[in-house]
């Protein structure tokens, strides 16, 4: 049986993992002995040559829309026709990274342009739901940033709207990046295939010295550019960051949640804002697995890393690396002989690394390679694993429902910590 939550280059057969009756059958599936960095997805299917061009529009030219920009100069076959936002300053800033491309204020000017098949939406939360619905209905694919929206409902709106669109050949992708990853993607298949025994908990957080807020040369624009730090507009950190990370934990959980905690508060920067710096997440998975959360404006210590614990391993994934740490009572694997390792704190861990043979092949080992491959980095994949799916006809690695569901996840976690409570998350939350 495969894995219907994996793109389908990327899935194997259940039976070609355990068929031997261990996770040593790694070492004899995959050449008779390779390294346990070796298990890495397979690409997605390519045209062999030279990728077709896709004609790419960006809407919001803040500095998610700018990274996007950077990261569609970098993807094959990104042809970017238009750049839309509504303050010229910021066009002409994002210009300098899409100089081809026609720059305006317009989004309907977008939309009637024949020669842009693919729209990436990059506007404020709140903005998504009006650009979307108007980018479907015009025949465009959609890349829209995530959370889909700020409200339950707007997101549903998207998503149904989606739905629809797909029966037509239009295509929607949440721009949840790490679907697409290739370090993520290869450590999902080690967490699926049991080498971590039986899960028991999870752990996650994003840490950085940053306010959020940004000066402007009018009140009104003082607004526009600060909607984070508005109640009525935000979804907190919990929404427009922590989104990503309690995405990996249901995608490598395989469930939804069941219910989530919160608590927050104004530790850094006490200007007036009534939107948390400061923020800490208890969210309940079904057969009792539960993943701890933080995430803060206040402090960068440790930035970013995500964690999973069981019987026999844990697995920590941080920037573009991950390791996997045994139990000292935990049966040995057939591949771990010949697995890299590397000390980590006072841990040593295995490292799981994408693309090893490429590494090995250029006389480095897998530890060895600290740097990031500009090709290879999570907003690069996403883009062109979605320029993929358009060239190919195929369904979007990351679709309209596992975007409304991680919106959802992320709005109630961002309600239950500006209430400091527990909210349970009915199935029928999720459903469209």
């Amino acid at each position: 049986m495969t894995d219907p939550t994996l793109p389908a280059s990327n899935r194997l057969d259940r039976r070609q993992l355990l068929g031997a009756g261990s996770l040593a059958a790694f070492g004899m599936l995959f050449g008779g002995g390779l390294v346990a960095e070796e298990f890495a997805p397979a690409p997605a299917p390519g045209d062999g040559g030279a990728a077709q061009p896709v004609g790419c529009a960006v809407i919001g030219l803040g500095e998610q829309g700018r990274a996007l920009l950077g990261a569609l100069a970098l993807a094959a076959g990104a042809d970017v026709r238009r750049i839309c936002d509504s303050y010229a300053g910021i066009r002409a800033r994002a210009q300098e990274l899409a100089p081809k491309a026609v720059a305006g204020g317009d989004a309907k000017e977008v939309f009637d342009d024949q020669s842009v098949q693919a729209v990436w939406i990059a506007t404020p939360t709140h903005l998504h739901k009006d650009l979307v619905l108007a980018a479907l209905a015009a025949g465009k694919h959609v890349y829209c940033e995530a959370p889909l929206a700020h409200t339950v409902d707007d997101a549903r709106a998207i998503a149904v709207a989606a739905t629809t669109a797909a029966a037509k050949g239009i295509l929607f992708h949440s721009g949840l990046q790490q679907r697409t990853n290739p370090q993520h993607l290869h450590v999902l298949h080690f967490v699926r295939a049991g080498a971590l025994g039986r899960v028991a908990m999870g752990r996650a957080h994003w840490r950085r010295r940053t306010s959020w807020r940004r000066a402007a040369a009018s009140d009104e624009r003082a607004r526009a550019l600060n909607w984070r730090l508005d109640p009525a507009l935000s979804t907190g950190l919990m929404g427009e960051i922590g989104i990503h990370q309690l995405d990996v934990a249901s995608w490598f959980l395989k469930g939804l949640p069941l219910a989530v905690s919160g608590l927050g508060s104004i530790r850094a920067w006490d200007d007036g804002r009534q939107v948390a710096d400061t923020v800490q997440a208890l969210i309940e998975y079904p057969d009792g697995v539960d993943v701890a959360y933080d995430a803060t404006l206040a402090n960068s210590f440790d930035d970013h890393a995500d964690l999973f614990l069981g019987s026999d391993a844990a697995v920590m994934l941080r920037d573009h690396r991950a390791w996997m740490f045994k139990e000292a009572d935990a049966a040995a694997l057939g591949w771990e002989v010949y697995a890299y390792r590397e000390k980590l704190g006072d841990e040593t861990g295995i490292a799981l690394v994408a693309d090893a043979t490429k590494i090995l092949a250029a006389g480095k080992k897998p530890g060895e390679n600290r740097e990031v491959d500009p090709h290879r980095t999570a907003p690069v994949t996403a883009c062109e694993a979605f320029l993929e799916a358009i060239r190919h006809k195929q369904p979007s690695a990351c679709d309209a429902l596992t975007g409304f569901q991680a919106t959802v996840t992320a709005i109630t976690a961002n309600q239950a910590i500006a209430t400091r409570s527990r909210i349970e998350l009915k199935p029928e939350l999720f459903r469209l």
